[in-house]
């Protein structure tokens, strides 16, 4: 019944020898080293500076100026998102003589 079945040596038997796959020890180190700087490069950048100021709120200062201050030209809404974010705000209230950690622009 199962004689007319292909056995695995008969399926690929056209296939012949299989030769072992050279390995292109130059593109290992090349990938490795371009692994290497870019790791590198990552944590050259995370110590560059802080990311961050403390600042006193006065009176009259608000999250929205705060941060179209830090935006110039730019969309002020992320920057008023990470400063609730960053300091734990429930809102964008803030009384004055509060110490708030402001995002370096």
């Amino acid at each position: 019944m199962f004689d007319r079945c292909l056995t695995v040596e008969q399926t690929f038997g056209h296939t012949g020898a299989m030769a072992r796959t050279r390995v292109r020890w130059t593109r290992v180190g090349a990938l490795g080293l371009a692994a290497a700087l870019g790791i590198g490069a990552l944590a050259g950048r995370a110590g560059a500076g802080p990311a961050s100021r403390t600042s006193v709120v006065h009176r009259g200062d608000t999250v929205w100026a705060i941060a179209r201050s830090i935006a110039g030209d730019g969309d002020p809404r992320p920057i008023v998102d990470r400063i609730i974010r960053d300091n734990r705000l429930r809102d964008a209230t803030i009384v004055p003589g509060e110490h708030l950690e402001i995002p370096a622009g």
